[in-house]
Protein backbone atom coordinates (compact mmCIF):
# COMPACT_ATOMS: atom_id res chain seq x y z
CA UNK A 1 0.00 0.00 0.00
CA UNK A 2 1.66 3.40 -1.04
CA UNK A 3 -0.29 6.66 0.15
CA UNK A 4 2.51 8.81 -0.02
CA UNK A 5 2.65 9.15 -3.91
CA UNK A 6 5.30 11.52 -5.22
CA UNK A 7 5.75 10.07 -8.56
CA UNK A 8 3.42 8.54 -10.84
CA UNK A 9 4.17 6.45 -13.91
CA UNK A 10 1.20 6.67 -16.71
CA UNK A 11 1.64 3.74 -19.34
CA UNK A 12 0.53 4.17 -22.85
CA UNK A 13 -0.24 1.34 -25.59
CA UNK A 14 -0.19 2.63 -29.10
CA UNK A 15 -1.70 0.76 -32.03
CA UNK A 16 -2.96 2.82 -34.79
CA UNK A 17 -3.72 5.80 -32.64
CA UNK A 18 -2.10 8.36 -34.65
CA UNK A 19 -5.52 10.98 -35.61
CA UNK A 20 -5.34 10.88 -30.83
CA UNK A 21 -2.17 11.06 -30.37
CA UNK A 22 -2.09 14.95 -30.17
CA UNK A 23 -4.45 15.39 -28.35
CA UNK A 24 -3.81 12.68 -25.94
CA UNK A 25 -0.25 14.57 -25.26
CA UNK A 26 -2.37 17.73 -24.69
CA UNK A 27 -4.65 16.28 -22.23
CA UNK A 28 -2.14 14.68 -20.09
CA UNK A 29 0.46 17.90 -20.27
CA UNK A 30 -2.33 19.76 -18.73
CA UNK A 31 -2.85 16.93 -15.93
CA UNK A 32 -2.40 18.29 -12.46
CA UNK A 33 -1.67 15.03 -9.56
CA UNK A 34 -1.82 16.89 -6.92
CA UNK A 35 1.75 16.22 -4.30
CA UNK A 36 2.98 13.75 -7.45
CA UNK A 37 4.87 14.36 -10.72
CA UNK A 38 4.45 12.56 -13.94
CA UNK A 39 6.22 10.63 -16.30
CA UNK A 40 4.66 9.09 -19.64
CA UNK A 41 5.97 6.01 -20.84
CA UNK A 42 4.48 5.56 -25.10
CA UNK A 43 4.62 2.03 -26.11
CA UNK A 44 4.23 1.60 -29.94
CA UNK A 45 2.96 -2.06 -30.50
CA UNK A 46 4.45 -2.40 -34.28
CA UNK A 47 1.67 -0.12 -35.32
CA UNK A 48 1.48 0.09 -39.27
CA UNK A 49 1.09 3.67 -39.06
CA UNK A 50 2.81 6.69 -38.47
CA UNK A 51 2.04 6.71 -34.59
CA UNK A 52 6.27 6.66 -33.75
CA UNK A 53 6.67 9.60 -36.04
CA UNK A 54 3.88 11.14 -34.47
CA UNK A 55 4.41 10.93 -30.74
CA UNK A 56 8.47 12.05 -31.49
CA UNK A 57 7.28 15.23 -32.88
CA UNK A 58 5.17 15.98 -30.13
CA UNK A 59 6.53 14.53 -26.88
CA UNK A 60 9.40 16.79 -26.51
CA UNK A 61 7.73 19.53 -25.81
CA UNK A 62 5.71 18.13 -23.20
CA UNK A 63 6.21 19.26 -19.80
CA UNK A 64 6.43 15.46 -18.21
CA UNK A 65 9.47 12.82 -19.19
CA UNK A 66 9.08 10.71 -21.75
CA UNK A 67 9.63 7.53 -23.18
CA UNK A 68 9.04 6.20 -26.27
CA UNK A 69 9.43 2.38 -26.34
CA UNK A 70 9.02 0.88 -30.29
CA UNK A 71 8.15 -2.93 -30.49
CA UNK A 72 9.73 -4.82 -33.33
CA UNK A 73 6.21 -5.96 -34.75
CA UNK A 74 2.81 -6.19 -32.91
CA UNK A 75 2.53 -8.64 -30.10
CA UNK A 76 -0.78 -7.31 -28.61
CA UNK A 77 -2.04 -4.87 -26.75
CA UNK A 78 -1.20 -6.75 -23.14
CA UNK A 79 2.33 -7.50 -23.98
CA UNK A 80 2.54 -4.27 -24.69
CA UNK A 81 1.55 -2.83 -21.56
CA UNK A 82 4.02 -5.33 -19.62
CA UNK A 83 6.41 -3.76 -21.72
CA UNK A 84 5.29 -0.41 -19.96
CA UNK A 85 5.56 -1.36 -16.91
CA UNK A 86 8.61 -3.55 -16.71
CA UNK A 87 10.03 0.50 -17.71
CA UNK A 88 7.52 2.08 -15.02
CA UNK A 89 9.66 3.55 -12.03
CA UNK A 90 7.08 5.61 -10.27
CA UNK A 91 5.39 4.77 -7.05
CA UNK A 92 2.23 4.40 -8.81
CA UNK A 93 1.13 3.10 -12.22
CA UNK A 94 -1.61 4.53 -14.20
CA UNK A 95 -2.52 2.33 -17.29
CA UNK A 96 -4.91 4.16 -20.15
CA UNK A 97 -5.49 3.88 -23.70
CA UNK A 98 -4.51 5.97 -26.18
CA UNK A 99 -7.57 6.69 -28.21
CA UNK A 100 -9.42 8.90 -25.66
CA UNK A 101 -12.32 6.50 -25.09
CA UNK A 102 -11.36 6.65 -21.53
CA UNK A 103 -10.58 9.98 -20.32
CA UNK A 104 -6.82 11.20 -19.00
CA UNK A 105 -8.41 12.86 -16.30
CA UNK A 106 -9.21 9.35 -14.43
CA UNK A 107 -5.46 9.33 -13.64
CA UNK A 108 -5.90 12.04 -10.82
CA UNK A 109 -8.83 10.47 -9.84
CA UNK A 110 -6.85 6.88 -9.41
CA UNK A 111 -4.39 8.78 -7.54
CA UNK A 112 -6.64 10.44 -5.09
CA UNK A 113 -8.65 7.50 -4.65
CA UNK A 114 -5.50 5.34 -4.10
CA UNK A 115 -4.64 8.09 -1.24
CA UNK A 116 -7.73 8.04 0.06
CA UNK A 117 -8.90 4.04 0.54
CA UNK A 118 -5.30 3.04 0.89
CA UNK A 119 -5.89 0.37 -1.98
CA UNK A 120 -3.04 -1.22 -3.54
CA UNK A 121 -5.07 -1.55 -6.91
CA UNK A 122 -7.89 0.75 -8.39
CA UNK A 123 -9.87 -0.31 -11.71
CA UNK A 124 -11.89 1.53 -13.64
CA UNK A 125 -15.61 0.83 -14.38
CA UNK A 126 -17.95 1.64 -16.42
CA UNK A 127 -21.14 3.11 -15.76
CA UNK A 128 -22.21 3.80 -18.98
CA UNK A 129 -20.34 3.85 -22.93
CA UNK A 130 -21.00 5.90 -25.84
CA UNK A 131 -20.88 2.94 -28.02
CA UNK A 132 -23.41 2.12 -30.94
CA UNK A 133 -25.67 0.29 -29.56
CA UNK A 134 -24.50 -3.08 -30.90
CA UNK A 135 -21.06 -2.75 -29.65
CA UNK A 136 -22.98 -2.32 -25.94
CA UNK A 137 -24.94 -5.54 -26.84
CA UNK A 138 -21.92 -7.84 -27.66
CA UNK A 139 -19.86 -6.26 -24.86
CA UNK A 140 -22.58 -7.11 -22.19
CA UNK A 141 -23.01 -10.68 -23.20
CA UNK A 142 -18.87 -10.90 -23.21
CA UNK A 143 -18.56 -9.70 -20.33
CA UNK A 144 -21.74 -11.68 -18.55
CA UNK A 145 -19.99 -14.77 -19.84
CA UNK A 146 -16.46 -13.80 -18.91
CA UNK A 147 -17.69 -13.40 -15.14
CA UNK A 148 -20.16 -16.37 -15.35
CA UNK A 149 -17.25 -18.40 -16.45
CA UNK A 150 -14.14 -17.17 -15.75
CA UNK A 151 -13.68 -14.62 -12.80
CA UNK A 152 -16.45 -13.49 -10.68
CA UNK A 153 -14.92 -10.45 -9.39
CA UNK A 154 -14.50 -9.05 -13.07
CA UNK A 155 -16.25 -5.66 -13.12
CA UNK A 156 -19.20 -5.70 -15.25
CA UNK A 157 -18.22 -3.78 -17.84
CA UNK A 158 -14.62 -5.24 -18.10
CA UNK A 159 -11.31 -3.10 -17.16
CA UNK A 160 -9.65 -1.48 -19.96
CA UNK A 161 -7.53 1.35 -17.20
CA UNK A 162 -5.87 1.16 -13.94
CA UNK A 163 -3.97 1.83 -11.56
CA UNK A 164 -1.69 0.15 -8.97
CA UNK A 165 1.41 0.86 -6.27
CA UNK A 166 5.15 -0.59 -6.53
CA UNK A 167 4.00 -3.46 -4.83
CA UNK A 168 0.96 -4.94 -7.06
CA UNK A 169 2.99 -3.97 -9.85
CA UNK A 170 6.43 -6.50 -8.64
CA UNK A 171 3.74 -9.17 -8.05
CA UNK A 172 2.23 -8.60 -11.84
CA UNK A 173 5.58 -8.79 -13.41
CA UNK A 174 6.83 -11.65 -11.83
CA UNK A 175 4.08 -13.81 -13.54
CA UNK A 176 5.66 -14.35 -16.69
CA UNK A 177 3.20 -16.47 -19.36
CA UNK A 178 2.38 -16.58 -22.79
CA UNK A 179 -0.99 -16.83 -24.04
CA UNK A 180 -2.84 -14.97 -20.86
CA UNK A 181 -4.88 -11.77 -19.42
CA UNK A 182 -2.72 -9.42 -17.70
CA UNK A 183 -6.29 -8.00 -16.46
CA UNK A 184 -7.19 -11.67 -15.27
CA UNK A 185 -3.73 -11.80 -13.71
CA UNK A 186 -4.32 -8.39 -12.01
CA UNK A 187 -7.56 -9.75 -10.47
CA UNK A 188 -5.50 -12.67 -9.75
CA UNK A 189 -2.88 -11.37 -7.55
CA UNK A 190 -4.94 -9.93 -5.02
CA UNK A 191 -4.05 -7.10 -2.94
CA UNK A 192 -6.72 -4.58 -1.46
CA UNK A 193 -8.95 -2.86 -4.38
CA UNK A 194 -11.00 0.08 -4.87
CA UNK A 195 -12.66 1.38 -8.14
CA UNK A 196 -13.71 4.69 -9.67
CA UNK A 197 -16.59 4.88 -11.91
CA UNK A 198 -16.46 7.09 -15.31
CA UNK A 199 -18.55 7.39 -18.33
CA UNK A 200 -16.66 5.81 -21.26
CA UNK A 201 -16.61 8.22 -24.48
CA UNK A 202 -17.04 7.93 -28.20
CA UNK A 203 -14.29 7.13 -30.20
CA UNK A 204 -13.17 10.02 -32.15
CA UNK A 205 -11.65 8.31 -35.14
CA UNK A 206 -10.75 4.86 -36.98
CA UNK A 207 -12.58 1.24 -35.98
CA UNK A 208 -12.06 -0.70 -32.42
CA UNK A 209 -9.65 -3.31 -33.03
CA UNK A 210 -11.89 -5.68 -30.71
CA UNK A 211 -12.93 -7.91 -33.20
CA UNK A 212 -14.83 -10.91 -32.48
CA UNK A 213 -12.05 -13.12 -33.16
CA UNK A 214 -9.95 -11.16 -30.57
CA UNK A 215 -12.62 -11.24 -28.04
CA UNK A 216 -13.01 -15.32 -28.79
CA UNK A 217 -9.38 -15.45 -28.22
CA UNK A 218 -9.55 -13.34 -25.06
CA UNK A 219 -12.39 -15.28 -23.78
CA UNK A 220 -9.97 -18.69 -24.47
CA UNK A 221 -6.77 -17.59 -23.23
CA UNK A 222 -9.03 -16.29 -20.39
CA UNK A 223 -10.63 -19.68 -19.51
CA UNK A 224 -7.52 -22.04 -19.87
CA UNK A 225 -5.36 -19.69 -17.48
CA UNK A 226 -7.31 -18.99 -14.99
CA UNK A 227 -10.27 -21.58 -14.41
CA UNK A 228 -11.04 -25.34 -14.66
CA UNK A 229 -13.85 -25.22 -16.61
CA UNK A 230 -12.70 -27.11 -19.61
CA UNK A 231 -11.95 -30.33 -17.69
CA UNK A 232 -14.66 -30.20 -15.41
CA UNK A 233 -17.19 -29.82 -18.27
CA UNK A 234 -14.99 -32.12 -20.19
CA UNK A 235 -15.67 -34.70 -16.98
CA UNK A 236 -19.15 -33.42 -17.12
CA UNK A 237 -19.81 -34.45 -20.96
CA UNK A 238 -18.04 -38.02 -20.09
CA UNK A 239 -20.42 -38.81 -17.13
CA UNK A 240 -23.34 -37.65 -19.29
CA UNK A 241 -22.17 -39.47 -22.39
CA UNK A 242 -21.43 -42.88 -19.70
CA UNK A 243 -25.01 -42.40 -18.82
CA UNK A 244 -26.26 -42.30 -22.52
CA UNK A 245 -24.50 -45.34 -23.41
CA UNK A 246 -25.64 -47.57 -20.50
CA UNK A 247 -29.21 -45.88 -20.99
CA UNK A 248 -29.12 -46.51 -24.87
CA UNK A 249 -27.72 -49.76 -24.25
CA UNK A 250 -30.58 -50.45 -22.33
CA UNK A 251 -32.67 -49.24 -24.91
CA UNK A 252 -30.83 -51.78 -27.48
CA UNK A 253 -31.41 -54.55 -25.29
CA UNK A 254 -35.29 -54.04 -24.56
CA UNK A 255 -36.03 -53.95 -28.49
CA UNK A 256 -33.35 -56.82 -29.32
CA UNK A 257 -35.62 -58.91 -27.09
CA UNK A 258 -38.88 -57.10 -28.57
CA UNK A 259 -37.43 -58.45 -31.99
CA UNK A 260 -37.93 -55.15 -33.14
CA UNK A 261 -33.84 -54.84 -34.28
CA UNK A 262 -33.61 -56.86 -37.76
CA UNK A 263 -29.94 -56.32 -38.11
CA UNK A 264 -27.92 -57.59 -35.08
CA UNK A 265 -25.86 -55.08 -33.37
CA UNK A 266 -26.61 -52.28 -35.82
CA UNK A 267 -27.77 -49.98 -33.49
CA UNK A 268 -25.84 -50.53 -30.34
CA UNK A 269 -22.84 -50.46 -32.54
CA UNK A 270 -23.69 -46.86 -33.82
CA UNK A 271 -24.52 -45.47 -30.70
CA UNK A 272 -21.50 -46.39 -29.28
CA UNK A 273 -19.67 -45.49 -31.84
CA UNK A 274 -21.46 -41.50 -32.08
CA UNK A 275 -21.14 -41.06 -28.31
CA UNK A 276 -17.64 -42.26 -28.01
CA UNK A 277 -16.42 -40.13 -30.48
CA UNK A 278 -17.59 -37.12 -29.84
CA UNK A 279 -16.59 -37.86 -26.13
CA UNK A 280 -12.93 -38.67 -27.31
CA UNK A 281 -12.79 -35.45 -29.91
CA UNK A 282 -13.96 -33.41 -27.38
CA UNK A 283 -11.30 -34.42 -24.84
CA UNK A 284 -8.50 -34.59 -27.02
CA UNK A 285 -9.56 -31.03 -28.11
CA UNK A 286 -9.39 -29.74 -24.18
CA UNK A 287 -6.05 -31.76 -23.19
CA UNK A 288 -4.47 -30.14 -26.61
CA UNK A 289 -5.10 -26.48 -25.69
CA UNK A 290 -3.76 -27.20 -22.51
CA UNK A 291 -0.61 -28.90 -23.80
CA UNK A 292 -0.19 -25.85 -26.28
CA UNK A 293 0.23 -23.44 -24.01
CA UNK A 294 2.32 -25.83 -21.65
CA UNK A 295 4.30 -25.73 -24.49
CA UNK A 296 4.34 -21.98 -25.44
CA UNK A 297 5.03 -21.07 -21.64
CA UNK A 298 8.05 -23.61 -21.60
CA UNK A 299 9.92 -22.09 -24.55
CA UNK A 300 10.73 -19.32 -22.86
CA UNK A 301 10.58 -16.71 -25.15
CA UNK A 302 9.50 -12.89 -23.94
CA UNK A 303 6.35 -11.54 -24.42
CA UNK A 304 8.01 -8.81 -26.43
CA UNK A 305 11.11 -7.45 -28.48
CA UNK A 306 11.94 -4.24 -27.94
CA UNK A 307 13.17 -2.18 -31.39
CA UNK A 308 13.78 0.82 -30.01
CA UNK A 309 14.02 3.37 -26.38
CA UNK A 310 14.00 6.74 -26.95
CA UNK A 311 14.07 8.87 -23.49
CA UNK A 312 12.86 13.00 -23.40
CA UNK A 313 13.44 15.09 -20.65
CA UNK A 314 10.60 17.12 -19.52
CA UNK A 315 10.40 20.77 -20.78
CA UNK A 316 10.87 21.91 -17.39
CA UNK A 317 13.56 20.41 -17.18
CA UNK A 318 15.27 21.27 -20.36
CA UNK A 319 13.99 25.12 -19.75
CA UNK A 320 15.80 24.72 -16.36
CA UNK A 321 19.06 22.90 -18.02
CA UNK A 322 19.36 25.79 -20.43
CA UNK A 323 18.98 28.82 -18.04
CA UNK A 324 21.79 27.36 -15.92
CA UNK A 325 23.77 26.82 -18.62
CA UNK A 326 22.96 30.34 -19.76
CA UNK A 327 24.10 31.60 -16.32
CA UNK A 328 27.46 29.51 -16.68
CA UNK A 329 28.12 31.80 -19.89
CA UNK A 330 28.18 34.68 -18.32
Amino acid sequence: MVTDIQTVTVVVPVYNNRDTLVELCRQLDALEVDGAHLDVVFVVDGSPDDSADVLRAVVGSMRWATTLVELSRNFGSFSAIREGLRRSAGDAVVVISADLQEPPDLIPAFIAEMRRSGADVVLGTRTGRSDPWHSRVSASLFWRAYRRFVQRDMPKGGIDVFALDRRALEALLRMEECNTSIVGQLLWIGFTRSSVDYQRHARRSGRSGWTLRKKLRYMTDSVFSFTDLPVRLMLGVGLVGSFAILVGSGVVLVQRAMGNIEVPGYAALMLALLLVGFVLVFGLGVIGSYLWRTYENSKGRPSSIVRSVQEFESALEKGRTENLGGADDR
